[in-house]
């Protein structure tokens, strides 16, 4: 298991580009009319990875910078977007990332704040931030319920999980996010979202994540014979379904 964060997702591109969850239009819609988002406001997508928490801006007309240190999760957003003169992709990281000052009007950090040297992020992100720029933290947080939920997570948590205790990014709480935007408040919102999936895709949904073992380990094997048990258990029609709110910390630094 590679535990550098800037290459953790190396070999799982294909299965996060693919069964990764997107990020709702509501969450866009909101950001207008709370954030004065528009189709000029300048963003900075931060840890952007295959560019899922790109999409949404470039879909709005944004220009968008997105800052990814990890060279296999740049190249493939590299590929899908490579016809939008909006998407920027700049080889940097959130300590380091290359921009002007004062130069955007929204830092994203969509399923990434975990990942960040929080001190020098913070230092970055306010030099690059303009003065009434926002900062959000989104992520899709998977829901505990009774069921396939619940045992799903059982599976990863308990079983095959190498380090899933260590990296899951619900292990920073809102203290830690607090103390990120001091002395400024934050705020929180929640989005309701979900993935359809059947065993191939509830397959290619687990192998995206960076604490189980990959295809290629002894591990996966006895993981993926797990995995269809509790597909066979709760699938309806030949789908489960995975149940998120989507997350969001937002307020300016």
């Amino acid at each position: 298991m590679n535990f550098d964060p800037k290459k953790r997702f190396s070999d799982r591109v294909e299965n996060y580009v693919k069964y990764r969850p997107h990020y709702p239009e509501a969450l866009l819609e909101f950001m207008k009319t709370e954030c004065g988002l528009d189709q000029g406001s300048v963003i900075a997508d931060v840890g952007s990875g295959t560019g899922i928490s790109s999409e949404l801006f470039l879909y709005n007309g944004n220009k968008v910078y997105a800052v990814e240190p990890n060279d296999e999760m740049r190249s493939a957003a590299e590929k899908i977007f490579s016809n939008d003169k909006n998407f920027i992709s700049v080889n940097a990281s959130a300590e380091e990332t290359g921009l002007e000052n004062n130069s955007v009007d929204f830092i994203i950090a969509g399923q990434a704040f975990h990942w960040f040297d929080l001190g020098k992020s913070k230092s970055e992100f306010r030099r690059i931030l303009k003065k009434d720029g926002y900062f959000f933290i989104i992520w899709n947080s998977r829901i505990f319920r009774e069921g396939f939920m619940d045992d799903y997570d059982d599976l990863l948590l308990m079983k095959f999980g190498t380090d899933y205790d260590k990296v899951n990014h619900e292990n920073i709480d809102e203290e830690v996010i607090r103390g990120f935007f001091s002395p400024n408040e934050f705020s929180v919102r929640k989005f309701y979202i979900f993935q359809e999936f059947d065993f191939e895709g509830l397959k290619g949904r687990l192998l995206s994540s960076s604490y189980v073992p990959n295809a290629d380990d002894p591990a996966s094997a006895e993981m993926l014979i797990a995995l269809e048990k509790l597909f066979d258990r709760y699938n309806i029609n030949g789908k489960v379904k995975m149940e998120y709110d989507t997350v969001v910390y937002f307020g300016r630094l």
